[in-house]
C-alpha cells in the first residue's frame, strides 16, 4: 500500500521538517519512503511545498501528481494543490490563515487552526506539528511515538529543550482532529 502526501506553504513554516519527520518515522517503522523538497523564490517567507510517500514496497518515483492528502498551511497553498487531492483523500488547512472554505466535496476536509493553537501553547512555530498530529489521526500512516522519536534524532542535542512543546502540539493536533472526526479517544 501506497500513501503520497503533498505538505505545502509558506517558508518558515516548518514544511520541510513536517515531510522529514513523517519521512523518517515511517523508516523507523520499517516502510519505504520519499521525500522531496521544492522550494520558492526565497527560503523563508517564499511558498515550499515537499512531497512525502509511505509505502510497504519500492518507490518507482518520487513524483507526487494525486496525493491521498495534502496539509495547506495556507491560502496560495490551498488553491494550488486542493484539486490534486485523490477522491475520497484527505485535506486538512490551516484555518487561522486560510479564509475560504475548500470547495472539493469528494475529499474529507479538516479545519484545523494550527497557527492559532501553536501560539495558545506559546509558540506559533509549532503550528507544523500541530497540522502533523492531525494527519497523523486522520490516517493512521505512522505513529506518534515515530514522530516524537525521530524528533529526537532530527533535533541537535541542545534543542532537546522543545521536544515536550512539541509533543503537546502534535496530541493538540491529533486530539482536534478526533474531535472533527467524531472518533473516540483510544
Amino acid at each position: 500500500m501506497k500513501y503520497e502526501v503533498i505538505i505545502a506553504g509558506f517558508g518558515g513554516q516548518g514544511v520541510m521538517s513536517m515531510g522529514q519527520l513523517l519521512a523518517y518515522a515511517g523508516m523507523l517503522e520499517g516502510r519505504q519512503v520519499t521525500w522531496m523538497p521544492s522550494y520558492g523564490p526565497e527560503q523563508r517567507g517564499g511558498t515550499a511545498n515537499c512531497t512525502v510517500i509511505l509505502s510497504s514496497r519500492s518507490i518507482g518515483s518520487p513524483v507526487v501528481g494525486r496525493p491521498s492528502a495534502v496539509i495547506a498551511m495556507n491560502l496560495p497553498s490551498l488553491d494550488k494543490f486542493e484539486g490534486k487531492v485523490i477522491p475520497g483523500g484527505l485535506l486538512i488547512v490551516n484555518s487561522t490563515l486560510v479564509a475560504r472554505r475548500p470547495s472539493r466535496d469528494d475529499v474529507t476536509v479538516l479545519l484545523i487552526p494550527a497557527t492559532g493553537l501553536a501560539a495558545e501553547l506559546g509558540n506559533e512555530r509549532v503550528a507544523n506539528m500541530v497540522a502533523l498530529g492531525a494527519l497523523l489521526e486522520a490516517t493512521g500512516q505512522v505513529k506518534p511515538e515515530s514522530v516524537l522519536d525521530s524528533l529526537k534524532k532530527a533535533l541537535p542535542p541542545h534543542r532537546h529543550n522543545l521536544i515536550p512543546l512539541n509533543q503537546q502540539a502534535l496530541e493538540r493536533g491529533r486530539q482536534l482532529a478526533r474531535e472533527r472526526l467524531g472518533r473516540e479517544a483510544g
